[in-house]
């Protein structure tokens, strides 16, 4: 019985495992449309925050967003792009959020550090069966 349970629960992975791109592709999205929208001013806000060379940082991180964007939405390249996005978590929890505490209505590290953990999963996982990755894998063999 409990064998038969497991297997009907491990069904849902791929639909999770989109939904998971799904959600991050989006709360991307709105952050860099935000950030293409107002480049500059990012910049001079990453200078703020003494990040090095922060126009050009500005542009990598919105285009980083962007490309992740797409490549989350199409699950193609999941396990590369989670890299990337990632790091740029880790660099927005440490020079914005840490300060704050925990807690997201405090601007805290709360919701970047949820996103860093379910780009974990799909670091570990890849896209699931619901992916360009998946399909391109299965026309190789």
């Amino acid at each position: 019985m409990y064998q038969r349970m497991i297997r009907r629960v491990e069904t849902l992975q791929p639909i999770l495992l989109l939904a998971i791109r799904l959600v991050l592709g989006y709360g991307f999205y709105t952050t860099c449309i935000e950030k293409w929208k107002n480049i500059s001013d990012v910049a001079e806000w990453f200078a703020s925050l003494h990040i090095p060379a922060p126009f050009l940082n500005a542009y990598l991180s919105a285009t980083t967003e962007a490309v992740g964007v797409v490549l989350l939405v199409l699950g193609l390249g999941t396990r590369v792009i989670t890299i990337p996005l990632m790091i740029l978590l880790v660099v927005a929890i440490a020079t914005v959020h840490w300060g704050h505490g925990f807690e997201a209505g405090n601007n805290g590290f709360e919701i970047p550090l949820y996103y860093l953990l379910l780009l974990g999963v799909l670091l570990v996982s890849g896209g699931g069966r619901l992916s360009v990755d998946y399909l391109l894998g299965r026309a190789r063999h």
